[in-house]
């Protein structure tokens, strides 16, 4: 997705250096004109490696970045002389990002820590000279190994949000409004659908100089799962949220079967997702009376916290803060289900 500055998919073709071939090489000397071989081997063709970086957000910086090809290795030489490796080719990324095979989908690596480094693709190994292959029976062995190919091919990297919240729900729930309320983010806030095409980020302060992370995703709508809307766009970035706080507003016409859709998109999408801590929040709150709160409660899941809150009167602000730590330090992960 390519959406100003954030951008979380990149194509990029890439190649790893090839190995340097070994030397055929015999040894002459002032007084023994066939002191025996001395090639020396190839060097290794430079790798590909994936480093972590904290401080990036969004692979923007690879935008223009079509193209990695790392050097070849060098061919070793006489006198036993080894060739000089390939340079190696570093990319940064942001934490949460995931390189993949093209061709197979298969993902080939995951950086998840800062300064983590990966070996992406491998460069090739460098051939053997002649002198290995020397031997009682042949002294004089007149072949050395060729450098082995590196690996090419288009790869793609995707980058999944790290956060401890993600914020789930329809368009025009009150998400952003939530976020821009609880952190210092200022997210764009309008009063029709999709107004937050791409994740933002915002750090909410809690007692004793405590903090979590916190991300507003784009908008669910039926059908996510199958593309519809942002789709898998959106659903692959809350697979790293540890607590997933579901945001349905006070004047939903059902809020139980809102809250029953999100939790399908979510299950035919990856039915992992299922196992993550859940909580509920009634946004747009000001507008009830504590008897229509009371009616709403009683519609809801019994086995999913739920709180009524009012990002614009800071109504039940503080309850939602203490639930969502709460939830991030519990280990006991719940199971939902939409029977239930």
């Amino acid at each position: 997705m390519e959406r100003g500055n954030f951008v979380d998919y990149i194509r990029i073709f890439c190649r790893s250096g090839k190995g340097g071939a070994g030397s055929m090489h015999f040894m002459r000397t002032k007084f023994n004109a066939q002191a025996g071989p001395d090639g020396g081997d190839g060097g290794r063709g430079g790798h590909i490696i994936l480093r972590g970086n904290a401080q990036l957000w969004t692979l923007l910086h690879l935008r223009w970045y079509k193209n990695v090809h790392a050097k070849d290795g060098q061919n070793g030489s006489g006198s036993h002389c080894t060739g000089a490796f390939g340079e190696d080719v570093i990319i940064e990324v942001p934490l949460g990002t995931i390189a993949r095979n093209e061709e197979t989908g298969e993902v080939e690596a995951e950086i998840l820590h800062d300064g983590q480094e990966l070996i992406w693709l491998p460069g090739g190994q460098g051939g053997r000279g002649n002198s290995y292959f020397r031997s009682p029976t042949n002294q004089t062995p007149e072949y050395a190994q060729p450098g082995m190919p590196g690996i090419e091919g288009w790869r793609i990297l995707e980058l999944k949000v790290l956060a401890d919240v993600g914020l789930v729900g329809f368009p025009n729930a009150g998400k952003s409004t939530l976020l821009s309320t609880l952190t210092a983010a200022k997210p764009k806030i309008a009063d029709y659908a999709f107004t937050t095409l791409t994740p933002n980020l915002g750090i909410v302060e809690y007692r004793g100089d405590k903090s979590f992370c916190i991300a507003d995703l784009p908008g669910i709508i039926e059908g996510a799962h199958e593309g519809k809307g942002l789709g898998h766009r959106f659903l692959r970035h809350i697979e790293r949220n540890a607590v997933l706080l579901f945001l349905i507003p006070a004047d939903s016409p059902d809020h139980r079967k809102e809250f029953e859709i999100l939790i399908n998109e979510l299950e035919q999408y990856n039915p992992e997702l299922l196992d993550k801590q859940f909580l509920l929040a009634i946004s747009k709150s000001d507008m009830l009376d504590d008897e229509l709160k009371t009616a709403i409660a009683k519609e809801l899941p019994d086995n999913v916290p739920v709180v009524f809150i009012s990002s614009v009167i800071q109504q039940g602000l503080v309850e939602l803060k203490d639930m969502l730590w709460e939830a991030l330090n519990n280990n006991n992960n719940r199971v939902i289900s939409t029977a239930e």
